[in-house]
């Protein structure tokens, strides 16, 4: 059976071919009456865009990259929704990758998407070192970070305010009567650089408490990274009577093993985590958290790009995403 053409759909409504385009691609610049007749042709005739050839004629392929370190990580998929909800709306497609949070194999993503031609790149979570991003971006734009920034014309940014939702998680167990407080970092985490650590540090400071390195442990943000982070942690320091996560897998994780400690949560150890993902509401003593609209930043960067593509000549400022805390079970 021949696949029908836009000739065919415009020859069906009676109208120019220029119409049917406008109407396809949402341009609003035809009526209502006109457009749905349109799509009734394009409905009846089974019509579908052929977006190679629209490609070639625009310059764009109406897909984006969107680049994660672990889908397994209930954080990610809320994001990829926004992403994906958002892309939908404007006639894009999402090619999603996973990278392992391998610094190499996101670059190899990162160039992999540059030659499939995709319009613009979201990377959360960027694990390469920022000299390699740097250089990635002289030659590739447009692209979104989430939660780093590289300064860089070519790339924009969304942030969660992590430094002030480390804060609140704290200033919370503070409030509970703990004084001694760690905390389970992502691993290699630097006291300069991390939001949630230098969160953690000013509500310990700012209530009298010393800050103390040495009841930091980093770990992969995983369960099994905040289990054995927490066996090690209280190990080292028995006198500990509170937590704060980097995420909520590591909490959760924190929770079985002060189980398997025979430690009671939260009579023995309080936990707070970060990200407030679905889990943390169901699980069993539930996990207080700080909560990010996981699919606002997908929506957010969604738009940037394609805010981007529209106007490249433009400065953005960094987008920052306010959170609040959630108390549960693990700390009340």
């Amino acid at each position: 059976m021949k696949r029908a053409t836009i000739e065919d759909v415009a020859a069906l409504a009676g109208v120019s071919r220029q119409t049917v385009s406008r109407a396809i691609n949402d341009k609003g610049e035809i009526s209502p009456a006109t457009k749905e007749k349109v799509m009734a042709a394009v409905r009846q005739l089974g019509y579908r865009p052929n977006r190679q050839a629209q490609s070639m004629v625009t310059q764009r392929t109406h897909t984006v990259g969107l680049v994660i370190p672990d889908i397994s990580n209930l954080f990610f998929p809320e994001v990829a929704r926004g992403v994906q909800d958002t892309a939908q709306q404007h006639n894009y497609n999402v090619l999603l990758c996973n990278t392992d949070d391998d610094p190499n194999e996101e670059i190899r993503v990162l160039n992999s998407l540059q030659a499939q031609g995709v319009d613009g790149i979201i990377i959360l979570g960027n694990a390469a070192e920022q000299t390699a991003m740097q250089t990635f971006a002289d030659s590739y734009a447009p692209i979104v970070m989430v939660n780093r920034f590289i300064d860089h014309p070519n790339i924009n940014v969304i942030n969660v305010d992590n430094e002030h939702g480390a804060f609140l998680a704290v200033a919370h167990l503070i409030q509970q009567g703990h004084r001694k407080i760690g905390m389970l970092a992502n691993k290699n985490f630097s006291r300069s650089q991390v939001r949630r650590v230098r969160g953690y540090e000013k509500a310990l400071t700012e209530n009298g408490i010393p800050y103390d390195e040495a009841l930091i442990v980093g770990a992969s943000p995983t369960l099994e990274g905040g289990y054995n982070a927490l066996q090690q942690l209280l190990g080292e320091h028995p006198e500990i009577t509170a937590v704060f996560t980097y995420n909520d897998l590591m909490g959760i994780g924190a929770i079985r093993a002060a189980h398997d400690l025979a430690k009671q949560v939260p009579h023995d150890l309080a936990v707070v985590g970060f990200d407030n993902i679905g889990l943390s509401s169901i699980f069993i003593p539930s996990l207080s958290s700080v909560h990010v609209d996981k699919y606002e930043i997908g929506q957010r960067a969604m738009n940037r790009i394609l805010d981007m593509l529209d106007s490249p000549e433009q400065s953005f400022a960094p987008i920052e995403l306010p959170v609040t805390l959630v108390t549960r079970e693990s700390s009340t």
